[in-house]
């Protein structure tokens, strides 16, 4: 499956930490009735990453919550504990963002965003992307054609968008 507008996202399990320790996240569960924008990195604290992609989503949380966007998801294929560090050290989570596992690149596979840069030390990784999903159907979809920016992908551009 390659990803496109108006797809159904499949069933996947995430995984976030919670209060006593790693916890599954049914997808499934989180989107149903719920304007959710998700949005994917090859990695976390890798350097367009780091200072650009999530940064972006920082920058315009307000603006999709002013547009009905329930909650925005970043989604790595790293494992939770990974996920939770960089949400602190980005603002993330404190400024309102979910950061979710994918480590099997289970979801990212079934979507077909997977890849591999082997030079760069990722295996089964995501490629970087952004949608709008609306009780589980992709509405918009942004796929960066370059991993190394963050321009179509970032919240400015999937805001204008909506």
């Amino acid at each position: 499956m390659t990803l496109s507008v108006g797809d159904r996202l499949p069933d996947a399990t995430l995984y976030m930490i919670g209060a006593k320790g790693p916890e599954a996240v049914p997808l499934k569960d989180r989107l149903a009735g719920r304007k959710v924008v998700i949005f994917a990195v090859p990695g976390a604290f890798t350097p367009t990453c780091h200072s650009a992609h999530v940064p972006s989503f920082i920058r315009t949380y307000e603006g999709f919550k002013a547009k009905g966007v329930d909650e925005i998801i970043c989604i790595s294929v790293n494992d939770p504990f990974v996920m939770k560090a960089w949400g602190e050290a980005t603002g993330a989570t404190v400024a309102g963002l979910t950061l979710l596992s994918d480590p099997q690149s289970a979801f990212t596979t079934a979507i077909g965003m997977n890849f591999d840069a082997p030079p760069a030390g990722l295996i089964a990784r995501s490629k970087r992307y952004a949608m709008l999903v609306e009780d589980g159907v992709v509405t918009a979809f942004h796929l960066e054609e370059n991993s190394g920016v963050c321009e179509t992908s970032g919240g400015e551009a999937l805001l204008a968008a909506i």
